[in-house]
């Protein structure tokens, strides 16, 4: 879970996401992974995904409040643009089409000397305060 907290830190979204899903591979029940896949997505700005996670994470653990906040956030944007919410009972499983690795990586992590621009895009909205 470190590994993936630092990852997403520094903006290495595939990174963590991968991390996220070797965590819950272990333990299906993990809200605290499953949260963090929600962060991974809203990195990506991808709301709808966000939403789903979120709701995911609070079917596990209802008193989490960083997937309550999530929820109420995203619906407020979706709802705010017009959009209807996503169905999250019809909603993909988490592991679709996703092969875990046989075994969790070990030692410190492995960060590619030169991190692809879309990987970089939430580390550099951090450092200069914006977001999309």
């Amino acid at each position: 879970m470190l590994e993936a907290e630092r990852a997403l830190a520094v903006g290495l979204l595939d990174q963590a996401e991968r991390l996220y899903r070797q965590v819950l591979a272990a333990d299906p029940n993990n809200a605290i992974a499953v949260v963090g896949l929600a962060r991974v997505a809203l990195e990506r700005g991808d709301e709808r995904t966000t939403y789903v996670e979120a709701k995911r994470a609070l079917a596990m653990d209802p008193d989490n409040p960083m997937a309550s906040h999530l929820a109420m956030r995203m619906t407020e944007i979706l709802r705010g643009r017009g959009e209807s919410l996503p169905d999250v009972a019809a909603a993909p499983a988490p592991q679709a089409g996703r092969q875990p690795s046989a075994a969790p990586p070990t030692g410190p992590p492995v960060i590619p000397p030169a991190a692809q621009p879309e990987d970089r895009a939430g580390f550099m909205d951090r450092i200069l305060r914006r977001r999309r």
